[in-house]
């Protein structure tokens, strides 16, 4: 099973696959990168993504050139977050603001192994996202004083 990694800190100027590949030259035609591209100006996104097929050499590799100078730049490696079905390639969002208006009616949008017959039990096995879990907690201790009142 092959290994993603995660490649960020790029500049964001054109960068030529063939130039990142050069940094991990050493460890042989088994390494395959691919540098994420602006379509408009393609010019580098600030990403790439490097698959290995070993696990082992992800960790060495990681080792190796994680923090290592790469055009004017220091290089961040780490094991790539699996890719979610039907989204664009994961990046590291660290973006804690609250959500705009525009997925309200997330529980309206299901994909098709959502759709199915499911049971009630189902329900309680979905865990909050934990960016939101503090908020949600506040929002449940809300409700319940409220409930409590009428």
């Amino acid at each position: 099973m092959s290994i993603r990694l995660y490649v960020g800190n790029l500049p964001k100027e054109p960068i030529e696959r063939q130039d990142l590949q050069a940094v991990f030259a050493e460890a042989g035609d088994a390494v395959s990168t691919k540098v994420i591209k602006d379509r408009k100006t393609g010019k580098c996104r600030g990403f790439a993504f490097v698959t290995v097929p070993t696990d082992e050499m992800a960790n060495e590799l990681i080792e190796k050139h994680n923090g290592q100078a790469f055009m004017e730049s220091t290089l961040k490696i780490e094991k790539a977050l699996p890719r979610a079905k039907g989204k664009p390639e994961a990046t590291t969002n660290t973006n804690t603001s609250a959500p705009s208006g525009k997925g309200r009616d997330r529980g309206n949008n299901k994909t098709k192994r959502d759709r199915g017959n499911h049971s009630s039990s189902d329900n309680h096995s979905v865990q909050p996202d934990p960016r939101w879990a503090d908020d949600l907690a506040k929002l449940k201790e809300m409700l319940a004083a409220q409930a409590s009142k009428s």
